[in-house]
């Protein structure tokens, strides 16, 4: 069974309510992989498909039209990524009559499981969380108070280290004297990936040594944030250079403070 944990909530309610659902049907297609008894699954499979189908696109435009009303500044991206999602279950549709049925369904829900939580809580998130900026005025460094402190001095010593990183962005962002920022957003996010990686690896590493309980909900939320990372179109960023490092911050901002908060904070409980 797969989870909706506080580290999906975007904090938009009609969305979270929706994402829920969505993670509720993936949870059917769990349950109908798992019925060994049911010599052919032909039929429930084309229902589920069916319904991903039209759930989500139902859900795509409630998104697409809240991030309209608020002109998000990442609702083309998103656009994009509705679109491939929907273009690969209409490609399962297709192919579901010539593949062996449980391959079908295990195939199936890796990648439904895979792309639902990198896009929650690498895209969707951003939505509910980040006000869009009013003109003129840029996002400020979040700073490491006591309100982060987790109670583990490894993890907290690791995360004041990603404030610093953060912080570096915002202080590319204000400086004017840099006229081709290029070079110092691919260092940024280099060094990012790195610290991130190396970080999660300690911190799900501590997960392990407690026996901790939320250690695959935060494996993906890990999972998801490096991807989105990953997935930046350096082409772009090359294009739109201070676009890039706004929507940079609003994101890492974000995702951090939102994950701190809500997922490793639990973890010192």
């Amino acid at each position: 069974m797969y989870y909706f944990t506080d580290d999906c909530l975007i904090g938009v309610g009609i969305i979270d309510k929706e994402h829920r659902e969505l993670f509720r049907i993936i949870n059917e297609i769990c349950e109908l992989l798992e019925k060994d008894y049911i010599a052919d699954k032909y039929d429930q499979i084309c229902e589920l498909l069916e319904q991903l189908k039209h759930y989500a696109e139902e859900h795509f435009k409630h998104e697409e039209e809240y991030m309209e009303e608020i002109q998000h500044p990442e609702l083309e991206l998103q656009r994009k990524q509705h679109l491939m999602f929907c273009d690969k279950i209409n490609e399962a549709d297709a192919i579901v009559a010539n593949r062996e049925q449980q391959e079908f369904l295990n195939d199936l829900l890796k990648y439904l499981v895979t792309w639902l939580y990198r896009h929650i809580i690498g895209s969707d998130l951003m939505i509910g969380k980040l006000q869009p900026m009013k003109e003129g005025k840029r996002a400020e460094a979040p700073t490491f108070t006591q309100e982060f402190e987790t109670g583990i001095a490894l993890v907290d010593e690791e995360h004041k280290e990603l404030f610093r990183i953060i912080g570096e962005v915002h202080r590319v962002i204000l400086d004017e004297f840099i006229p081709d920022k290029y070079d110092e957003i691919v260092h940024l996010l280099e060094e990012l990936k790195n610290y991130t990686k190396f970080h999660f690896a300690d911190e799900e590493k501590y997960m392990e040594s407690i026996g901790y309980e939320g250690l695959t909900a935060q494996k993906r939320a890990h999972d998801a944030f490096v991807a989105r990372l990953e997935e930046i179109d350096l082409e772009q960023v090359d294009e739109h250079q201070q676009e890039t490092l706004e929507e940079l911050m609003q994101f890492l901002t974000n995702w951090l403070v939102n994950h701190i908060l809500h997922s490793d904070k639990l973890i010192g409980k």
